[in-house]
């Protein structure tokens, strides 16, 4: 009987852990393989949507400050320009953005109240009542048809007004507001009355289902005041350049 050699046991087992490791490394690769899913494609491609948004956000803010940087330049060349004339028409302008000024323009009135008529009644006991979801849908619909600039009963709807039903009454701005509610916006006149009366609109639904009274008119020239009140900031702080 022939002796098997140490060497030929060596190489016998060297063999079979060689092999071993060749079929873990394909079993890698293949689950490597399998992690690029749809999914992962998909977040792949989101995010660089979002870096494509954040660079044309970027541009935008270069454009903006190389403006701010001309004007800058012009008052150092011309002895007539101020630079406090600057400084006061971006405030301006600030303000008029941010709602703290009084605006006109052509837009839409809307007049709601509650249904009163006790002999055509709402799917609901509750739908013959203005709630604020009700309101802020309709504020919804006319943000998306393009109001500029809307109010409520004589306050200004800003980013941070609150609007919530207190009993019989809407608080908005922490102003106590009852029946009937008139809502101001100006914007184009057809989108915004169209925002509120056509099929599928909040609005819509409100008159012919809920029966809600609702009723609107174009107007060429609509006052919509500036906010009155101040915002505080709790949590919120302005970032500094650089950070």
């Amino acid at each position: 009987m022939k002796k098997v050699s140490s060497t030929n046991i060596t190489l016998f087992i060297f063999s079979i852990l060689l092999g071993f490791l060749a079929v873990t490394q394909m079993k890698q690769n293949v689950e490597s393989y399998n992690l690029v899913t749809l999914k992962s494609i998909q977040v792949t491609k989101n995010e660089i949507n979002n870096i494509y948004d954040e660079i044309e956000e970027m541009e935008s803010l270069i454009k903006s400050k190389k403006k701010e940087l001309e004007k800058l330049k012009k008052v150092k060349k011309n002895d007539d320009e101020d630079i406090y004339d600057i400084l006061t028409e971006e405030i301006e302008t600030t303000k008029v953005v941010s709602g703290f000024t009084d605006m006109e323009g052509p837009g839409i009135v809307i007049k709601m109240w509650d249904n009163q008529d006790t002999e055509i009644k709402g799917v609901e006991i509750s739908d013959d009542v203005i709630h604020d979801i009700d309101i802020l849908m309709i504020l919804n619909d006319l943000r998306v048809a393009g109001a500029e600039a809307i109010s409520i009963n004589g306050q200004r709807v800003m980013p941070m007004s609150e609007i919530k039903c207190g009993g019989p009454i809407v608080k908005i701005n922490g102003k106590s507001l009852g029946t009937p509610f008139v809502i101001k916006a100006i914007g184009d006149p057809k989108l915004l009355n169209a925002a509120v009366n056509a099929p599928a609109t909040h609005g819509y639904e409100l008159k012919n289902f809920n029966k809600i009274n609702i009723e609107s008119k174009i107007e060429d020239n609509i006052l919509v005041p500036g906010y009155s009140g101040r915002f505080r900031f709790k949590y919120a702080k302005p970032m500094k350049e650089g950070d």
